[in-house]
Order: structure tokens, then C-alpha cells, then sequence
């Protein structure tokens, strides 16, 4: 299997300037694993790195859709898998990097997406059905096909019994049965993860507000005016992220700058405690714990000995 770089850890956790430290310094190229730094003019509020940051390496997977569209993991997943693939064709070594934890478990995995999409004829049927008679009679069709999985959901998990129901009708197979045969299948590609933390939560929480506190100061309301300005709904997908959601409620007079910012702070903290939560599930991740200041040099040297050792030279 073709080996790649994973760089993973919470929020402002430095990943950004680590990637590009491990790219520069073994000849690769940075494939952003993020969902929401895919938009286009939403620099401020996804901390999408700069020109500067970047320091001359490639980065992909950065402002490549429209804030208008929707994105599935499985859109992104294609999309980003191309972009791994070119890199290793040109010889050069992929460093994957973000915080989005299930695009980039599906993309190590190389991930079996079942059949439909958001926009397909099955997905309006069984949407339209649901308006007409509500969600209970579809869920008890599910527990019928696919007992396991309906067993893990709730009726308010109405897009979850969609999907479930959509892969049935469209496949033939349950969304038990994809998930089980998915799983079996060796990963794309051989992962080494390399995981950024503090030893101390306090660090962390306070890097946290550092970071909401400079994009307040970038511009992250003028970034969401002007998004609103060129025609975004205030429904978007986009505009219901960490940060555009609460500035959003600002721009509509529901909300002050400085409750939008602790609210800001406050979801960030809880985002970080999620992802950590994820990636501590996976065992195979060369931790580095960052006291108060992270000491990038050394953290460095230690990965360029992981790495080394792991044939990357």
C-alpha cells in the first residue's frame, strides 16, 4: 500500500504549521482534510492557511466549491482521493492534514460509498413520503428490512432512516450488511498519524480563544456580510458552522458581538472535545503533547524519526 502522512488533532492545535513543516522536509504535498475549508471565500472563520503559511508547498482541497454548495463525504472523498493519487504519481509524499474525522478515516480506507444522493429520484421519493405521512411508517419498514440498524436510531433520525431505506432500494443490500462488507475490505493506504494535543485542557482552551479572538479581529462578521451579500441563503450548509452561525445571528440583530464570540468560543472547546474523542479510538497515532507553547522544532525531529524509521526518507 502507498504510504501517507496523517497529521490529526483538535482545533488550534497547530496541525497547520506542522503539515507544512513534515511536507518541507520530506518532499510532499499538503491535502487539506477539512469540510468546511473546501469554500471558497471562507478563509477567515475555517483558519484556512494564507499564502505565507504555506511557505511555498502545495495545498489541496482549499477553496475548491462554491459556500452555496452541499458536500457529501463521499463527494469530498473522491475528490481528495484524486488529489492523493497525483501526488504519489509525481513521487512526491501526501501529508494529510485537518480535523474532520470521518473524511479522513474514508479516505485511509479508500471507503465503499453506497449508491444515491441528495439530488436523486429515490432520495425525493422517500423525502416526499415522509412530508405526506411522517416518519413512522418508513422507520417501520426499516425495522422490518434491516432490524440492526434501524436498532441504533431514533425516528428523529429522519435522514439517517432515509439513507438507510435509500440503500436498500437502490442496491438491494442493507445498510448493515454495506457496513459490515465495507469494513472488511483492506485500507487504501498505509496511515502514519502523527496527533497534536496539550497536556494540560487549560492550554488548550485558552489557544482556543486565542484563535477565535484573532479571526474576530480578521474580519470573520465582514467575511459573513459579504457571503450574505452575494447571494448565500442564510440556510446554507456553510453558514451553519462553528463561527458563521453565531456571526450570522450578529449580522440579524439577534445577537452581540460579544455573545457570539463566547458562544464561538464555547462550541469551538466542545468541537475540540469531540474530535479528541474520535481520534483517541485509533491506536496507531504518534502523539506529541505540546506544554504551554508548542515547541515545533522538537516535535519535528521526533516525527522525521518516526517517519524515517517507517521507510519515509
Amino acid at each position: 500500500m502507498p504510504k501517507i502522512v496523517c497529521v490529526v488533532g483538535p482545533t488550534a492545535s497547530g496541525k497547520t504549521k506542522f503539515g507544512v513543516a513534515i511536507a518541507k522536509r520530506f518532499h510532499g504535498e499538503v491535502v487539506s482534510v477539512d469540510s468546511m475549508q473546501i469554500y471558497r471565500g471562507m478563509t477567515v472563520g475555517t483558519a484556512a492557511p494564507t499564502a505565507e503559511e504555506m511557505e511555498g508547498v502545495p495545498h489541496h482541497m482549499i477553496g475548491v466549491a462554491d459556500p452555496w454548495e452541499s458536500w457529501s463525504v463521499a463527494r469530498f472523498t473522491e475528490m481528495a482521493d484524486g488529489c492523493i493519487r497525483d501526488i504519489l504519481a509525481r513521487g512526491k509524499l501526501p501529508v494529510l492534514v485537518g480535523g474532520t474525522g470521518l473524511y479522513l478515516d474514508a479516505l485511509v480506507r479508500g471507503t465503499d460509498f453506497a449508491a444515491g444522493n441528495a439530488r436523486g429520484e429515490t432520495r425525493a421519493m422517500l423525502q416526499s413520503r415522509v412530508e405526506q405521512e411522517g416518519i413512522a411508517p418508513l422507520f417501520e419498514e426499516l425495522r422490518a428490512i434491516d432490524p440492526d440498524a434501524a436498532a441504533k436510531l431514533h425516528l428523529k433520525d429522519e435522514k439517517r432512516i432515509i439513507r438507510a431505506m435509500e440503500i436498500y432500494l437502490e442496491t438491494g443490500e442493507t445498510m448493515t450488511e454495506h457496513d459490515r462488507r465495507t469494513r472488511e475490505i483492506p485500507p487504501k493506504y498505509e496511515a502514519i498519524y502523527l496527533g497534536l494535543d496539550f497536556e494540560s485542557r487549560d492550554d488548550l482552551r485558552e489557544r482556543i480563544d486565542r484563535r477565535v479572538d484573532l479571526m474576530v479581529e480578521q474580519g470573520l462578521l465582514q467575511e459573513v456580510e459579504r457571503l450574505l451579500a452575494a447571494g448565500l441563503p442564510k440556510d446554507a450548509t456553510a453558514l451553519q458552522a462553528i463561527g458563521y452561525k453565531q456571526f450570522l445571528a450578529v449580522e440579524e440583530g439577534s445577537a452581540t458581538i460579544d455573545q457570539a464570540v463566547e458562544e464561538v468560543k464555547l462550541r469551538s472547546r466542545q468541537y475540540a472535545k469531540r474530535q479528541l474523542t474520535w481520534l483517541r479510538r485509533n491506536k496507531d497515532i504518534h502523539w506529541f503533547y505540546w506544554k504551554k507553547t508548542p515547541d515545533f522544532c522538537a516535535a519535528l525531529q521526533n516525527a522525521t524519526e518516526i517517519l524515517t524509521a517507517e521507510g519515509l526518507c
